[in-house]
Parts: C-alpha cells; structure tokens; sequence
C-alpha cells in the first residue's frame, strides 16, 4: 500500500469546544490506483484531502505514506515528504499571478534545490507535454482556465511524485476543458501515477477507477453519490 490511514479522527477546535468533523476513517490506497472521493459540501472531504496531502493532521489515528509513519514527522521532514511524494492540484489552480508559467512550473524544484537550469528544462518539458510550450512565458491571467489547470498539473507532476491529489480539479471549468483534464489525468494514471481526486460531480468521478463516499465525515465504499449501488 503507498497510503493507509487507520481510524482517522479530526476535531477542529474553536477555543469553546471541540467539533468533530472525520469519524474512524479507515483507507488503503495501493499503487498506481486511481481513486474518486465523493461528498457534498460539508462533508469533510476537503479535510480528509488536506491529512492525507500531509498538509493537516489528525486527532487520533495513524497514517503510512510510502512506507513512513506520516505523524512521527517533524514540520521541515513533512514538508519534504510532501515535495517528494505528492503533487497537487487545487480548484482554483493556486498559480502565482506575477510568474509566469514556466516559473510557476519550476518552483518546486526551487525549493527542492535544484539548479536553475535543471529546473527550467524540466519545467519547459512538462509544460509541452500538457500542450502548452507556446505559452510558457505568459503570466496566468494571459491563460484560459483549462490552460491555468493545465499549468497547475505541470507544476503539480514538476518533481514527478507517485501521487497526484486533486481537490475538485474541474470545478472551475467548462464542461470541453474538464474533459481535456480528465484525459489527462487518465495519461499520468496509466503511467503509474497514484491518484487520488476529490469531486462532488458524479460524472467526473467516474473518471476514476474506485469511488469512495464521503458523507457526515464517515468514508464508505460501493455506494453512489445518491445512495444506490456503485457504478462499474
């Protein structure tokens, strides 16, 4: 298994009392699995989505990412696991507005410490692979949202982790531009690429492979969005 979480709790604390928002949430993902996570909104998705990008932690419970026990890191070795191990990609693309999309790509690597040639070069590949090699000097508002996401997956796959996350990556776009996204997606998964995307429309989440529901803050298996059975 590249992720295993094992009676996952959060409570949030709002200096009055505790609110719980996950319940025991038990998951194995193995490698190269391309896995949906369904749920409306409130229903702690975006939590789950945040522990298990190592971005939060839990309450209670444990978690194995690639073999290392995710809550025994200190902050500085988190923040490199998370480089080596996870991209991400977010709803709202999460580009710097001043870089352009070249160094937007290439700044992963600038923290990961790579030089400055390296990291343009590889920038510049990921960019063309994602059909965008003539727009790599322009900043995001000179970019279409399919074009910004596009970026997003480049910078995202910049230091080619094992596992994508996705937090509604096609929410912000139109219907023709998720679709060109979730080809994508179904590129990097057939490449190997462990993805894990998170969605509230029942269509992109059968995109994926596995689905997963998410409601009230419990994680269940083999039930549809609408409570009858899973789609194959």
């Amino acid at each position: 298994m590249i992720i295993s979480l094992r009676n996952i709790n959060k409570n949030y604390d709002t200096g009055r009392m505790q609110v719980p928002v996950l319940f025991d949430i038990n998951l194995d993902v193995e490698e190269g699995e391309y896995l949906a996570i369904m749920g409306p909104s409130g229903s702690g998705k975006t939590t789950l989505m945040n522990i298990i990008g190592c971005l939060d932690s839990a309450t209670s419970g444990s978690y194995i990412l690639n073999g290392e026990n995710v809550f025994e890191k200190s902050d500085n070795q988190l923040a490199e696991l998370r480089n080596r191990s996870i991209g991400f990609v977010f709803q709202n693309f999460n580009l710097l507005p001043r870089e352009t999309a070249l160094e937007n790509v290439a700044l992963p690597m600038l923290y990961a410490g790579v030089r400055k040639k390296e990291r343009r070069e590889k920038a510049a590949e990921a960019l063309t692979r994602m059909g965008l090699g003539e727009r790599m000097d322009f900043l995001p508002g000179q970019l279409s949202g399919g074009q910004k996401q596009r970026v997003a997956i480049a910078r995202a796959m910049a230091m080619r982790p094992p596992i994508l996350l996705a937090d509604e990556p096609t929410g912000a776009l139109d219907t023709a531009s998720g679709r060109q996204i979730m080809e994508l997606f179904s590129e990097l998964n057939d490449e190997g690429v462990t993805i894990i995307m998170i969605t509230h429309e029942p269509e992109i989440a059968d995109c994926a492979k596995r689905r997963m529901l998410i409601r009230d803050g419990r994680l269940s298996e083999g039930k549809d969005f609408f409570g009858g059975p899973a789609h194959e």
